[in-house]
């Protein structure tokens, strides 16, 4: 649908302005929960040693700078001084806000309302409602302002994402309001979406939507919160202009339009979706929200909850890429899907949702943050043998450390829910929920998953009736799962939405006891290929092979230090699953004497593997690991490692010969490599990334030692009448001229590099740059390496 029909369409499908806000279910405050001892207690404490360590003056800086004010400190450096700037001050509000809700601890909330302060004097000096830390953003809003926008999939104006930037000081200030208990952070919310209404206001529709072609976070569910807050339609409204018709549209029809596209610019747009969908009533947009919700998790999600390859959605019914990268899935991906969850959870509390929640929550958010000496993952590899990257107070300011922050802060938030008839349990942690409207304090006790049980003890003001509802999980056998009130067996009839409901007036002193008793399985990776994991009840089991060769584990400032670029050790020599037993999980053995370790000796090709032992993933740190498993017959192993080998060969000869490399319309390589570029665009063809222009294009590769002697250009067979011209370091190199007889295929030209722009003095980087003749295109560009 093109994009003049929009208007019509957006204004159809929602219902006249008005605010619903009647959720099914609510969660319940994050300071109505507290943790007791476990993982995720030791992880909230290690999160708040992290915040602790980081100096606000430092994120504040980029505000302050902005606003003609003197900061009080450098600024940090990596992602927060090369145009993100500022963008985790907007998560550091909200980390302070969720830790001082979870746990109550002063100084954080002296250092919360020390941040909200500074920046409400930004604020008040920017005097217009504004208050950012993009690096020459006035400028760059007065020009979107007058209609002068120039948008790309990472950039607005030549600006790094600013949109997606500002979004994290709405949902900080939000969050300071909400969590934090700080007034005066609603004050400033307020304004600054003001500002926003005024920047917009004399932009059309068609302006807009142009705008949110560059990613933007999730402005929409800030502005649905405003409008919540205020109860003032024209939030609202706003809100609905800013939710992204190109994703929204196939969403309302039911369409998986999701291969190729950056995964995390579209979670936060739909959970704007959801978040209007709440506020203002009507089912389409919920409905939307829910189909992308189903898509991701049913069709895209490995076994640890996470989506992604290189930040971006493969197709559905090929996970080679995940198997083969190094850039697995992304934490910031497993944050907003849980979010997603959250919402809607409690517009439809259905066990479904709480069973991802569940297996995210364990097996990749516990699994982010190393659980003594903090540090935060951006990337979790599938790939065999391979390692995780964490991240460092002073060093590391990426996208998945801002996430972190909050991540680990409010592990509180769905264990328990409520509607005024029930209480829902949902997650089995142990916990103390004070429920104050109802005079009830709930106390979860329990080891599990070291444990197969819970027990749930209940203390009332006064006794009342009610139903507890308790979740039946999907990991438990139908038949299984047992509940005792005050030791006494009651008779379990699950509901459709996958509850049991247990209703009786309660006392103090009733203790429910539930009896969760937990299966090894064996889950195929999504597309049915033979590739394995193995999962004990909701917790993922993998191995750790060995320790060597850990380049960059703990991550420095540079550009890529968030991607363990260590040695790819060829999948061929990885350890593989060799059995005629298609049941796989009946070869799984307990470890006698240590809970939750398994073996699959059996199994195990070759032989030095069969003393691995399998245990929950996130226990496993500082590593090398096994999540997914090869699989093959006896009679089919050497066959299948032969093609493994003979496919690895080429492409670890290819990685062994490469410099640098970017994928060009990846939006994380094209920022690592300093994309320039004017009248350009990108999109995705035949689940492969392009890049063209009929103006230009550049990076700069990296080129430290000077070894680089060839760049090599990925093409599509077919691209025709297109000429331009290759530059590097402003030498022209080749002229090149595309006229689609190459064929219905992707194909690789080697261009040979002068010595004398190898060897000219300077710069290390390589500048290459594609021009476009005139009247024609430069590209599209698949793919660009430096070779050796």
């Amino acid at each position: 649908m093109k994009l003049n029909f929009f208007p019509i369409l957006f204004l159809s499908l929602l219902p006249v302005l008005g605010f619903s806000q009647q959720l099914t279910v609510q969660s319940f405050p994050l300071n109505a929960v507290k943790l007791h001892e476990s993982a995720f207690k030791k992880a909230q404490q290690t999160d708040l040693n992290y915040i602790l360590a980081l100096n606000p003056d430092r994120l504040l800086a980029p505000y302050l700078i902005e606003a003609g004010i003197k900061p009080k400190a450098e600024q940090y450096g990596n992602w927060e001084n090369t145009g993100l700037d500022g963008h985790i001050g907007g998560h550091y509000l909200s980390a302070l806000s969720l830790m001082y809700a979870a746990t109550g601890n002063q100084e954080v909330k002296q250092r919360l309302d020390y941040m909200i302060d500074q920046l409400a004097a930004c604020q008040e000096k920017n005097g217009n409602g504004y208050l950012g830390g993009v690096p020459g953003g006035k400028a760059m809003w007065q020009d979107i302002a007058q209609g002068k926008i120039d948008a790309g999939t990472f950039s607005l104006n030549k600006k790094w994402v600013p949109l997606y930037n500002i979004h994290k000081i709405y949902a900080g200030l939000y969050d300071a309001y909400q969590f934090g208990a700080n007034a005066k952070a609603k004050d400033m919310l307020v304004k600054l979406t003001d500002w926003c209404l005024n920047l917009t206001a004399n932009l059309s529709e068609t302006q807009i939507q142009e705008m949110l072609k560059s990613e933007h976070g999730g402005l929409n569910e800030a502005f649905a919160d405003v409008a919540a807050l205020t109860g003032d339609k024209k939030y609202l409204e706003l809100a609905r202009k800013f939710s992204h018709q190109n994703i929204l549209n196939p969403l309302l029809a039911k369409k998986d339009a999701l291969n190729g596209i950056h995964a995390n610019t579209q979670i936060p747009k739909v959970i704007g979706y959801m978040r209007v969908a709440e506020v203002a009533g009507g089912e389409a947009w919920a409905d939307a929200a829910d189909f992308f919700w189903q898509t991701v998790v049913q069709h895209r999600t490995v076994s640890i909850g996470g989506n992604s390859v290189r930040e971006h959605f493969h197709p559905a019914n090929n996970f080679s890429s995940m198997l083969e990268s190094v850039e697995g899935p992304e934490t910031c991906n497993t944050y907003n899907m849980l979010k997603l969850t959250k919402h809607l959870f409690q517009s439809k509390p259905n066990a479904d949702y709480l069973d991802y929640y569940e297996r995210a929550l364990y097996n990749h958010i516990l699994s982010s943050q190393h659980p003594e000496k903090g540090g935060f993952v951006y990337f979790t590899p599938m790939r065999p043998q391979h390692y995780r990257v964490y991240s460092q107070p002073q060093e590391s300011f990426w996208c998945c450390v801002g996430s972190g922050l909050e991540n680990h802060g409010k592990y509180g938030e769905l264990i328990y829910a409520h509607n005024t008839k029930s209480l829902f349990v949902n997650l089995f942690i142990p916990s103390e929920l004070t429920w104050q409207e109802k005079g009830l304090t709930l106390t979860q006790e329990t080891k599990f998953p070291y444990e197969e049980a819970t027990a749930l003890k209940l203390k009332l003001k006064k006794s009342q009736k009610f139903a507890l509802q308790i979740r039946y999980p999907s990991w438990v056998e139908a038949g299984k799962l047992k509940i005792q009130v005050n030791n006494k067996a009651i008779n379990i009839t699950p509901g459709a939405n996958g509850y049991v409901a247990v209703e009786r007036k309660w006392k103090t002193g009733d203790v429910v006891t539930v009896t969760l008793p937990m299966q090894t399985k064996v889950e195929a990776m999504p597309d049915n290929s033979p590739w394995v994991s193995f999962v004990h009840g909701p917790i993922v089991l993998a191995a750790k092979t060995d320790t060597t060769n850990l380049k960059g584990l703990w991550s420095d400032a540079s550009r890529m230090g968030h991607i363990a670029s260590g040695q790819q050790y060829p999948i061929e020599e990885a350890p593989m699953l060799v059995s005629n037993n298609t049941d796989l999980a009946a070869a799984v053995q307990l470890v006698a004497g240590k809970p939750l370790t398994f073996r699959v000796s059996n199994l195990l090709y070759p032989a030095k593997y069969k003393s691995l032992e399998l245990v929950p993933f996130y226990q496993i740190h500082e590593a090398r690991y096994m999540l997914y498993w090869p699989v093959t017959t006896p009679e089919k192993l050497e066959s299948n490692r032969k093609a493994i080998r003979e496919k690895e060969a080429i492409r670890l000869a290819l990685e062994e010969r490469t410099v640098d490399q970017v994928a060009p319309g990846e939006q994380q390589p094209e920022s690592d490599h300093n994309f320039q570029g004017e009248k350009t665009e990108s999109g995705v063809f035949n689940n492969r990334h392009w890049r063209h222009a009929t103006g230009w294009f550049s990076y700069d590769l990296k080129n430290p030692k000077k070894e680089a002697r060839t760049l090599q250009i990925t093409y599509f067979g077919g691209d025709k009448n297109r000429s331009f011209d290759i530059f590097v370091n402003n030498t022209l190199l080749q002229t090149v001229k595309l006229d689609g007889s190459a064929g219905d295929k992707f194909y690789e030209v080697d261009y040979q590099l002068p010595p004398a722009i190898i060897t000219k003095a300077g710069s290390t980087n390589l500048n290459v740059k594609f021009v476009a003749h005139q009247n024609s295109t430069a590209g599209g560009i698949y793919y660009v390496r430096l070779l050796k």
